[in-house]
């Protein structure tokens, strides 16, 4: 029976990241099976889950998917292991006003799979405090159940004593006091984290946040505080169908951006993925049905891939008469021109016709629900796509391209059409999780 626990915090930057991937490396040294999935739309902290445990991380979104793919997703994950350590996206119960168990929040799976939370606090700059922060935590939501406490960030042994003191008094067993170490943070860029795959010695960062965890937390009492995980029969009937039979996938440090459920869904259904790198001037396979752009970094490699004269090409020959279609990044890059943060214009594919600046920048954040105007490797005419966005890049030119989708906020606002397309060309801002339900 595979047990799992949920790490939560009172909002981002507590720490929880650093201890999930050190809990996991922690015990996949030990010889545990174990695995990390995320909470939400985040597709960066999956591969750190991925490289410590060597089991593929998953996301499991409660707004994003429904409620039958939600179980077959998690299903799945407790095929291979042990254990499974939940991370929350932001604070455990963001998400969005939404009807009761589709807020996107990691409570919402708390409570569908009566999991425990064990509650990272950063308790830097307080002390008996934490303990009030502890008790609303617990008294919150009774259908949420705090099972342990992770200090974070202590300034001393006397600092631990006051806080964990205050918080024991009220029941709730401390099972993790971490010293203030800023050598252990994780580096971050706009987006998030820096990548799992962008570091040279991963596993050695990896390595010393499991020593941490060694010496800090209690991991025979966490894995004790861990529940039986069981999630209901699922399907994937919701799940992104393939866009064809063989997928030319863009892969390098400028297209990361793919969640996993989404590849290994397409693998399960039989497709084959077949990766090329832009950056290092490749092309799509023409033999390939479908050509997919994810998401990524291409502000960061917008020379280089102004430069790659053979991927340009072999782009442009596959357009032709196969369906290419491009998320965020491969959206920007499936357009005119993108400007670099340094406001230097750099020529892109040209495969549509609108332009984008990651000089003038803007911060686009939240769910989308898009409905298709016509059939593109999302889906057929009409179908509803669930999704999330998130990028700084503005749009400077839009061209003259015909509108992909009607767009929506998580909230079913209407946002406008989004997207466009051209040919056999399509293209939006937003990573598409899954169909609606």
């Amino acid at each position: 029976m595979t047990r799992a626990i949920i790490i939560g915090a009172p909002r981002s930057g507590s720490g929880k990241t650093s201890v999930t991937i050190g809990i996991l490396r922690a015990l996949a040294r030990r010889g545990i099976k174990v695995r990390g999935a995320k909470s939400g739309p985040d597709y960066i902290d999956p591969g750190f889950h991925t490289a410590a445990t060597g089991l593929s991380g998953v996301n499991l979104d409660s707004w994003a998917m429904s409620p039958d793919l939600l179980n077959a997703l998690a299903g799945n994950a407790t095929e291979d292991a042990d254990f499974i350590f939940l991370e929350s996206a932001m604070g455990l119960f963001d998400g969005i006003p939404a009807g009761q168990g589709r807020t996107g929040s990691a409570a919402d799976l708390a409570r569908l799979y009566h999991l425990p939370v064990l509650l990272v606090l950063d308790v830097s700059g307080q002390s008996t405090t934490a303990a009030a922060v502890a008790k609303g935590f617990a008294t919150y939501d009774p259908d949420v159940r705090m099972a342990g406490i992770v200090l974070n960030r202590l300034g001393s042994e006397r600092h631990r004593k006051l806080c964990s003191e205050a918080i024991e008094t009220l029941g709730l067993p401390v099972v993790g006091a971490i010293l203030r170490d800023p050598t252990l943070n994780l580096p971050e860029r706009h987006l998030g984290l820096v990548q799992a795959g962008e570091y040279a010695d991963l596993m050695t960062h990896l390595d010393r946040l499991a020593d941490m965890v060694e010496k800090s937390l209690d991991l025979d009492a966490i894995m004790a505080l861990a529940a039986p995980f069981s999630p209901a029969s699922g399907s994937f009937e919701h799940a992104l169908q393939p866009p064809g039979q063989r997928i030319a996938l863009a892969e390098d440090a400028a297209f990361t951006f793919l969640y996993p459920h989404v590849a290994a869904h397409w693998r399960q259904a039989g497709a084959e993925i077949v990766p090329f790198s832009p950056l290092a001037d490749e092309a799509p396979v023409q033999n390939c049905d479908v050509c997919w752009l994810p998401g990524g970094y291409p502000e960061l490699h917008s020379g280089s891939l102004a430069a790659a004269t053979n991927f340009r090409a072999g782009m442009a020959r596959f357009a032709e008469t196969k369906p290419i279609h491009g998320e965020c990044g491969g959206f920007m890059v499936l357009g005119e021109a993108l400007e670099d943060a340094a406001g230097e214009t750099h020529a892109m594919l040209g495969l549509l016709g609108h332009s984008t600046s990651f000089a003038k920048r803007k911060m686009n954040l939240g769910y989308r629900e898009a409905r298709l105007r016509v059939a593109c490797p999302l889906g057929p005419q009409g179908a509803l796509i669930r999704g999330h966005e998130f990028h700084y890049a503005q749009m400077i030119a839009t061209g003259n391209d015909e509108p992909l989708a009607d767009l929506a906020d998580g909230q079913g606002n209407p946002l406008g059409a989004s997207g466009y397309r051209r040919g056999h060309v399509s293209g939006t801002f937003f990573h598409a999780i899954a169909g609606s339900a």
